[in-house]
């Protein structure tokens, strides 16, 4: 790769609007997902270098911080109001989801550590693509249907108490 891997700031949207927030969110995913994927064909063809290991760095932090903290915010404000819409299976579909992304991640920490002490690792194709393509699935799915549907006749004072809860969660740290 000719130019240095980076992650860029997502769109300024705050915590003032939850469901814009989440939405957000998922740019930065989509992002860090491109990236990890450019980071696996960089190893591939130059080694762990600088750059593998700064961008490995940045996967690491985003995925280990952000994505739980995201999927957190998901359990708390999206999934029950589904439920008590009637939505059920929807919402056990992204828990079982989330589950498995964790479970994933917990795979690809493995050489990406190793990628970020300049270390060589093995990051197998299929559980790299298992992870993308469940992403693929899974954040269409909240922003085409879960949030519209837990937003739905959500009165201003609930969303501000959700946004609320979510920035004081990450006092200290950021997204």
């Amino acid at each position: 790769m000719s130019s240095k891997i980076a992650l860029h700031a997502g769109p300024a949207v705050g915590f003032d609007q939850p469901f814009e927030m989440l939405a957000a969110c998922h740019e930065r995913v989509r992002r860090s997902l491109d990236l990890l994927q450019r980071l696996q064909a960089h190893v591939a063809r130059h080694g762990v270098d600088g750059q593998a290991r700064s961008a490995a760095a940045d996967v690491l932090r985003y995925f280990d911080l952000a994505g739980p903290a995201h999927h957190e915010d998901e359990e708390r404000h999206v999934l029950p109001r589904l439920r008590r819409a009637g939505l059920a299976d929807l919402a056990e579909r992204l828990q079982t989801q989330h589950d498995e992304m964790g479970r994933l991640w917990a795979l690809l920490r493995q050489p990406l550590q190793a990628w970020a002490a300049g270390e060589p690792a093995d990051l197998p194709d299929e559980l790299l693509h298992s992870y993308i393509d469940l992403y693929a699935v899974h954040m269409p799915l909240e922003e085409g249907q879960a949030f519209p549907a837990a937003a739905a006749n959500l009165e201003e004072p609930a969303l501000e108490s959700m946004g609320k809860e979510m920035a004081e969660r990450r006092q200290g740290g950021q997204r």
